[in-house]
């Protein structure tokens, strides 16, 4: 994988050029796409046009290349938030988080593959680390596109699982911000109370750096060594449902921890929690059954199945209902920071499993939906994998607009599982 601070330290340092590292993502795109299919679209002589440009350019991103998840409008490429729908479409101008990148000295490299407007009909996309297997999703091609290191950077987005469930299942670091940390403006909307951006990257220290550049905010990790967290560690109600070796994934993280110095202790969550996690899909689709008006009123039947039995469903959903949702996720937000008073992270699953051999699936978000319903940051580490060498995630969960510190915890984490897996 690439590493985009490693990367910018020799941009900056003029060991590199912003060309030869268009030109290295170039050639692994030529030798991985076709087994990997990462991307809707590609225009690479227009990303070595632009990176010859970045070499006078002294912003945060230093000319690096970055794929953009095909639900973030881009004005140069087309974006068809994966349905035939929207086959073509070109849009007149680029989302606030597009611009942003661009700004920042980013170089949009291409489209990366989401599944269908973003919930569960896979796309092309196979899982570089076993092209059998699911790479996860929605934001299949940009967690695949930098596990396989064709990219540095990508973006995504979650609604339910869809930055740290690929980011799991890969073997890549992924962030989902605190909610509107990035903003959503541009993006095609499922649940507008619940759609997050998100970056991938190749460690918690490349994700941090990243969201630094385009947000302008605080929250690059690599300037020194991070402090010894206070970590809850929480199995959740659906603990069951996690395999034998996430279970143990999840234990050795811990364990890992624990030994490199922070304090960590068993937390049980309250029942409201439970109630929170099925309140989930009732925002979830009352909200996308709205936001997809025109597409399910005007093109229903060109609809995957998938997406439109949920639609179909959700027609149903009553604003009571709806409201009664929203009224035990205020609940829980309230109950989450008096949990985490006395902790700085929690860590948990990033997934059931590893990624499951299937391509016709992107597997479950369980072990996601509540913490996006919550809308904390959240960080998959990467570091572990099963005995068959599958990646396996864990994942930091932090306090609402705390995400410097959350990614603090995280990179502290990833550290202690590299120690202990050299060990």
């Amino acid at each position: 994988m690439l590493s985009a601070l490693e990367l910018a330290r020799r941009i900056e340092a003029g060991e590199l050029t912003a060309v030869a590292v268009l030109d290295k993502c170039a050639e692994t795109i030529a030798q991985r796409e076709n087994e990997i299919g990462a991307f809707v679209a590609l225009d690479l002589d227009a990303a070595r046009a632009r990176a010859k440009d970045a070499a006078t350019t002294h912003a945060p991103l230093f000319g690096l290349p970055i794929g953009i998840k095909d639900i973030f409008d881009t004005a140069d490429l087309p974006t068809e938030y994966g349905s035939t729908i929207y086959a073509g479409h070109r849009p007149t101008g680029d989302a606030t988080l597009v611009a942003m990148i661009r700004r920042a000295g980013g170089i949009v490299a291409g489209k990366t593959v989401t599944t269908e407007f973003a919930h569960l009909r896979p796309g092309k996309t196979r899982n570089p680390r076993n092209p059998g297997h699911t790479p996860g999703g929605s934001s299949s091609g940009s967690a695949a596109a930098v596990a396989a290191g064709m990219l540095p950077l990508a973006t995504g987005s979650q609604t339910g699982g869809s930055v740290i469930r690929p980011a799991s299942y890969c073997g890549v670091a992924g962030f989902k911000p605190s909610f509107r940390l990035l903003p959503s403006v541009g993006m095609k909307c499922f649940s507008w109370t619940l759609d997050t951006a998100g970056l991938f990257g190749a460690s918690v220290a490349d994700v941090a750096f990243g969201t630094a550049a385009i947000s302008g905010r605080d929250l690059r990790i690599d300037r020194g060594p991070p402090a010894a967290p206070r970590i809850a560690l929480v199995r959740t109600h659906i603990w069951s449902q996690a395999s034998a070796a996430m279970q143990g994934a999840l234990e050795t993280a811990a364990r890992a921890a624990e030994a490199a110095g922070a304090r960590v202790t068993d937390l049980a969550l309250p029942p409201i929690f439970e109630s929170a996690f099925d309140a989930h899909p009732t925002v979830q689709d009352y909200e996308a059954y709205r936001a997809l008006a025109f597409e399910y009123d005007h093109h229903r039947d060109t609809l995957g199945p998938l997406l439109r039995a949920l639609l179909d469903g959700a027609a149903a959903i009553t604003p009571q209902a709806y409201d009664d949702a929203r009224r035990v996720t205020k609940q829980a937000r309230r109950a989450l920071a008096d949990v985490m008073a006395d902790v700085d992270a929690i860590l948990t699953p990033s997934a059931p499993s590893a990624a499951p051999e299937s391509l016709a699936s992107t597997g479950p978000a369980i072990f996601n939906r509540l913490w996006t319903l919550m809308g904390p940051p959240c960080v998959n580490i990467p570091g572990l994998a099963e005995p068959g060498g599958l990646p396996l995630g864990v994942q930091i969960v932090g306090r609402f607009g705390r995400d410097r510190n959350a990614l603090e915890a995280a990179r502290f984490v990833e550290q202690a599982i590299a120690a202990r897996t050299k060990a």
